[in-house]
């Protein structure tokens, strides 16, 4: 290790022999020579304490306890701190830690550590750490007296002395005898080198006043102690490499690969197989594809990194009891969770209910926590069932709280097949858990009873509204038009009120796309306080330990009319984004799908903790990962998306973030806003002064007020930029929407509690209450949700949600990266959230089309990859760009899959023939792939069946889903046929059975090409198999060829087949073994009755043992 000031080489020598421990040392070059010719005196130290970061340990009484008492000879082992002492006028005491590293001279220690000058047995040099120094970059140890002796010429290499920079003889020979000469100290700097009394240091976190005075008059005497160790940051996260005899086998089998990829495609384009030039042809476009689209894939997982975070520090920080917050009281910011659903009858309210639930028991301030249901749908069902779950509530979310429940859905948690009582140690636990499984039975009764609930209801309300009407025709006495009465079937609540928004019959203004606004706060904001429940009567639960606050809930469905293009879901987010700002504000955003669940509570607070770390303030989102219950053991069509969740999501956390996935994602308000992150000028898209204002994040040098009217942050810009008529074209009309920006702005921000925390907001400044829910906020917020709010604004073009792609969520974290903006992956070590996916072969394709679909889509906007701007990494560019690009791969892997059938049909193959080269590349390619595969196994923790299961369903989604994609997105972008988006069901068919859904077969095109192709194959390896035994000249290279990629398709097509098998038992699997017999032998006799022109011995030359 280099010495930066005396240019010296060291390395680790044995510890010295040296007293007990204090080694003294200086470097300093001082003004004046100093002599040697004093005597050297005996004397006494006083050893000053220093903090655990110095080379001393200390104890933070040291200052008051008798320090110990160092004799110190004229041995040449004396040492000196490697810290400046001065004295102040006061008298006290201060520390410098600024001097380099110092060369001392060890004594008495060490055998091993001797001068190698030959007849001198004396220590060689070290410094303060004990490490040797060499003077000379060839290590030749010297002592102090032999380097002076030598006149700056080494005795080991007999030149002058190469790697001692400018550290001559003569500074050395002054840094040697400064203990020697007390001449050196004056009164002033050396008095406490003498002195038996305590010394007063001052203030800092090496000793503490015990005086309690600040003789300066800063008044920085007062205070606890402790408060300077205390307020050492500590973060919230921290990265975990992944270990580099892993990774870096990985990426050299990544190099390996691509050079095999480059010299087989280089072999192949220079020996075309003449006998079959369109085959040839064929097969090398397709390679060429797959390469560079594996290279795509490839290239972003150069990087992968894992992350955890440390909760118990965010407790620390910002919910422990401090001068700033005495009541210990969250300073933690609020989070808006939003929940979306459009149709009652594909996604269950039971479904939609048990979500709710869980997330109005999740462990995180009930004050900061605000939940809102997007009901796209606007169906009373959904409305009732959230009434009913804001009631059940009210029992569930305390007895969660009470005994640490977990999860927190309840219908999950109730079917756990696991021990309900392990760990549980309250003596009422079984009686509390008995009482509320009874209460849940009941609800779950009572919400599945809603549809025929709501039925009679209108029934009897129409009835009584036809008998009114028909009595007041007759007392008009028009008997004409008795007959003629019709009363509209409305829907009615249970107040006896129409409801707003869609009937179940549909009648004017009440329909799915045409009915008003609604927002519903079924609960309301919860006091700041705590609020404890009732003791145990005997018969309820004893809550009086336990808050009873619940988070606020609020329904909304969106105004429609006909006319508005109201842009699917992401339309329906922006609409809560917009409400929420009016009523919470939270600057933190949950979105969650309707059947996705928090199964791990503090999973609001995991995700916390990067936004609340050092640099948060640049993370536009946390990704979670999808998890999903319901899926069959074998997961027989890849539902789990292992591959894309633990391997491609790790990868890309080590580039720019990984990319937003449509749920289980917390956003910051701001970077949703459409402003740039701050500092953003570093990271390159050099934009004019005004553009770069415009999309600034807003500033601010103090809390902002809820009440104030400034221009959502922007007052510490140029007038130019502070165009307020700018402001309704960005965000709309509302002035509450305006302000609420940068207060969800300031409020967002890391907590200052260091000075490395460059842009953060002061500790304690979320302690006050939220403003409470009045009439006028709620009538804005009704404002803000009209369907013509955003008509000439920015919203979907560059605020919120971005519009024009089924696959919104894509492209608006690609947005936000192109800003600038990065993103963090949160795996936790408990799942943060669990769903539900499509088992059933066709609703899995159709999930599949859907973001084929809107990948296409990507591809042919301006969202596309290739387009983006300079603050876009290369990698997460490439990442992206293969986003947009993988369903065109269907094209050719359908020309590939039919190849082999093709070879079998011709009797040629791809190449002359299976030659040394040929099988020495595929060997290489498939060996290295392998490997690949392997690794990533091991550094992601996915099964090799979960692999093997994505490997298989990516060729059968690409040649069924991913095709239909591509000419569905050409029609759209040629003859601007728009797509129609297709909402997964959420519902099993079979409730007797878990898996019943699996077996359901559902006929649907997209099953075409698969189909041809395993009947091609299968027929093809019939009739190859056939011509080459009756061939007079077997072609068995042609044979063995075609047959091995023929059986590649089939192998990885066996999910797809098992699929169309359905349950076993109602279809036989016999029938389809018996199928492919008879289909082989009718090719075998159709070749015997048929035999090639002049044979008629099967196989030719060949004879069957």
């Amino acid at each position: 290790m280099a010495n930066n000031n005396n240019n010296y080489h060291t390395r680790r020598g044995p510890p010295t022999a040296s007293p007990p421990g204090i080694q003294f040392s200086n470097s300093r070059d001082f003004d004046s020579d100093i002599g040697s010719s004093l005597e050297f005196a005996t004397y006494t130290v006083h050893i000053p304490p220093t903090p655990d970061n110095q080379p001393m340990e200390i104890s933070m009484d040291s200052a008051q306890s008798s320090p110990p008492f160092i004799p110190i000879n004229r041995n040449p082992s004396t040492y000196m701190s490697n810290s400046m002492y001065r004295r102040q006028n006061s008298g006290a005491m201060t520390t410098m830690n600024h001097l380099p590293s110092s060369v001392v001279v060890s004594g008495g220690g060490g055998g091993e550590n001797r001068c190698q000058v030959p007849g001198c047995d004396a220590t060689a040099m070290t410094d303060d750490r004990g490490d040797s120094v060499y003077p000379c970059d060839c290590e030749f140890r010297i002592c102090s007296d032999c380097f002076k002796d030598a006149e700056g010429v080494c005795p080991g290499c007999k030149s002058s002395y190469r790697g001692g920079g400018d550290y001559g003889s003569a500074q050395l020979d002054r840094t040697l005898t400064t203990m020697k000469n007390p001449r050196m100290f004056d009164s002033t700097d050396s008095d406490f080198l003498f002195e038996d009394s305590k010394k007063d240091y001052g203030y800092g976190n090496a000793a503490w006043s015990s005086d309690g005075n600040n003789e300066d008059g800063g008044g920085g005497g007062g205070g606890d102690p402790n408060l300077l160790v205390d307020k050492q940051r500590k973060p919230l996260t921290r990265t975990v490499s992944i270990p580099a005899t892993i990774l870096g086998p990985y990426r050299l089998l990544i190099v390996i690969r691509m050079v095999a990829l480059a010299m087989f495609i280089e072999w192949r384009v220079t020996n075309p197989n003449e006998d079959a030039i369109w085959l040839w042809g064929m097969s090398v476009v397709c390679e060429l594809w797959f390469s560079f689209s594996w290279l795509l894939d490839q290239l972003p997982k150069l990087c992968p990194v894992k992350r955890v975070v440390d909760l118990e520090v965010l407790k620390e920080k910002f919910e422990t009891p401090s001068p700033t917050n005495p009541a210990g009281k969250s300073d933690l910011p609020g989070v808006d969770i939003f929940v979306s659903t459009a149709d009652p009858e594909k996604e269950p309210p039971l479904t939609t209910a048990n979500t709710i639930l869980s997330i109005l028991a999740a462990d995180y301030p009930v004050e900061k926590l605000s939940c809102y249901v997007s009901d796209d749908g606007g169906a009373l069902l959904t409305f009732e069932a959230m009434a009913e779950a804001a009631s059940f509530a009210r029992l569930w979310v305390p007895f969660c709280r009470k005994h640490n429940i977990e999860p927190r859905n309840p219908e999950s948690y109730f079917n756990l097949k696991t021990d309900p009582y392990k760990n549980k140690v309250r003596a009422d636990f079984v009686r509390d858990r008995r009482r509320v499984k009874r209460e849940y039975d009941e609800f779950k009764v009572c919400i599945n009873g809603l549809p025929e609930s709501i039925r009679r209801r209108s029934d009897a309300y129409n009835t009584h509204e036809e008998i009114k009407a028909m009595k007041k025709v007759k007392e008009m006495g028009d008997d004409e038009n008795f007959e003629r009465i019709k009363v509209t079937k409305a829907t009615w609540m249970a107040d006896g009120t129409h409801w707003t928004g869609t009937w179940t019959t549909p009648g004017p203004e009440h329909t799915r796309g045409d009915h008003a606004s609604i927002i519903q706060v079924m609960l309301q904001p919860p006091s700041n306080e705590l609020m404890k429940g009732p003791g145990s009567d005997g018969n309820s639960m004893d809550l009086s330990d336990v808050d009873m606050r619940l988070p606020m809930l609020v329904y909304v469905s969106r105004e429609k009319r006909p006319g508005y293009d109201h842009n699917k879901k992401a339309g329906a987010m922006n609409v809560l984004v917009r409400a929420s700002a009016i009523m919470s504000n939270g600057p933190f955003i949950l979105n969650l799908d309707c059947d996705h669940y928090i199964y791990n509570s503090e999973a609001i607070r995991e995700g916390m903790c990067f936004m609340m770390d050092a640099g948060g303030d640049r993370l536009s989102y946390v990704q979670f990962p999808q998890r999903f219950e319901g899926i069959d053991p074998s997961d027989r069509y890849a539902n789990q998306n292992t591959v894309f969740f633990d391997v491609n999501m790790r990868a890309l956390d080590g580039i720019q973030g990984p990319v937003y996935v449509g749920t289980g994602c917390m956003f910051r308000r701001t970077a949703l806003y459409g402003f740039d992150p701050p500092e953003a000028e570093k990271y390159g898209k050099k934009s004019s002064k005004k553009s770069a204002s415009a999309n600034a994040a807003p500033t601010f040098d103090s809390a902002p007020d809820q009440s104030s009217q400034s221009s959502y942050g922007m007052e510490d810009m140029d007038d130019e930029s502070m165009n307020i008529a700018l402001i309704p074209k960005k965000f709309g009309n509302s002035s509450m929407l305006v302000d609420s920006i940068r207060v969800a702005a300031y409020q967002g921000l890391p907590l200052a509690d260091h000075p490395s925390i460059k842009n953060g907001r002061p500790p304690g400044a979320l302690l006050a209450p939220r403003p409470p829910l009045t009439p006028g906020t709620i009538a804005e917020a009704v404002n803000v949700i009209s369907c013509w709010y955003e008509d000439k604004t920015e919203w979907g073009v560059n605020v919120g949600w971005i519009y024009g792609s089924v696959t919104e969520d894509v492209v608006t974290g690609f947005r936000m990266h192109e800003r600038g903006w990065r993103s963090v992956y949160c795996v936790t070590k408990r799942d943060a959230f669990r769903g539900t996916a499509p088992i059933n072969l066709t609703d899995r394709l159709h999930q599949v089309l859907r973001w084929a679909t809107g990948s296409v889509e990507i591809f042919f906007s301006r969202n596309n990859a290739l387009l983006a701007g300079r603050r876009l990494k290369f990698l997460q560019r490439i990442a992206y760009l293969n986003v947009g690009i993988y369903p065109f791969t269907s094209i050719f892997l359908i020309v590939y899959c039919f190849l082999p059938a093709l070879s079998l049909f011709a009797n040629k193959f791809i190449v002359n023939s299976l030659d040394v080269n040929f099988l020495s590349y595929l060997l290489v390619i498939t060996i290295t792939l392998t490997m690949l595969a392997v690794l990533e196994i091991k550094w992601s923790g996915i099964a090799l069946e979960e692999w093997w299961r994505n490997e298989q369903f990516w060729l059968i989604g690409g040649t069924s889903a991913h095709l239909a994609a591509v000419l569905q997105g050409l029609l759209k972008v040629v003859a601007g046929i728009e797509i129609s988006f297709t909402l997964t069901s959420k519902s099993a068919a079979d409730e007797d059975d878990e898996y019943a859904e699996l077996y359901l077969i559902k006929w649907t095109s997209l099953m075409i090409p698969p189909c041809v192709i395993i009947i091609v194959n299968i027929v093809a390896i019939a009739v190859g198999f056939s011509r080459t035994i009756y061939s007079a000249i077997p072609q068995w290279n042609n044979l063995i060829g075609g047959a091995f990629f023929s059986f590649w398709v089939l192998v990885h097509m066996y999910p797809f087949a098992k699929g169309l098998m359905g349950r076993r038992g109602k279809t036989p699997t016999i029938v389809f073994v018996w199928s492919g017999l008879i289909s082989i032998c009718i090719s075998l006799l159709w070749v015997a009755i048929n035999p090639p022109a002049g044979q008629n011995q099967i196989g030719g030359s060949f004879q069957l043992p």
